[in-house]
């Protein structure tokens, strides 16, 4: 289930300081990567109640309404290694998409009939993939355009984000 958006609001916040106040909740190693949200730690709660707390706390601290989606290190391997893009493609250039909530098969049947150009998008076990060549005229494959068509909430990350949070 994706948690609802009330409003477009920027909202800085130290990874640092989040890594803090995830630890004070009760989370243990916790490590994030790069300014936007990516984060790694120990728990022995389920995926929904660490969704919840994540949320919370953020919400609680910064009042920031964002949506969280967890994924464990299987899943993130999995879709790695489920990648499509993988021989003959830039690296660079490939992104996963995750999300909590369930795609209906119509919506994306319509999505994999589509013509994107140059860009790619595929389907996989774990996530979505779309492989975005910067030699791409008109990028028609964004979080945005993807959430509308799909009806659900997503995270976009490069290959190589996902890489590095499945080596934290």
């Amino acid at each position: 289930m994706a948690l609802p958006r009330k409003a477009k609001i920027e909202y800085l916040l130290s990874m640092s300081a989040l890594a803090g106040m995830l630890e004070e909740v009760g989370f243990e190693d916790v490590k994030t990567y790069i300014q936007s949200g990516n984060i790694a730690l120990t728990s022995e709660w389920s995926d929904e109640e660490i969704r919840t707390k994540v949320y919370d706390c953020i919400y609680n601290n910064i009042g920031a309404d964002l949506s969280v989606i967890v994924k464990g290190i299987k899943q993130l391997t999995t879709a790695i290694a489920e990648n499509p893009f993988d021989k003959g493609y830039d690296a660079s250039m490939c992104h996963l998409v995750f999300t909590n909530d369930l795609i209906s098969d119509e919506r994306l049947q319509k999505m994999l009939a589509t013509d994107f150009g140059e860009e790619l998008f595929a389907v996989g076990n774990e996530c979505l993939y779309l492989y975005l060549p910067e030699a791409a005229v008109k990028k028609r494959l964004y979080t945005n355009f993807i959430e509308r068509q799909l009806g659900i909430g997503v995270a976009v990350r490069k290959l190589n984000t996902v890489l590095h949070l499945i080596s934290l």
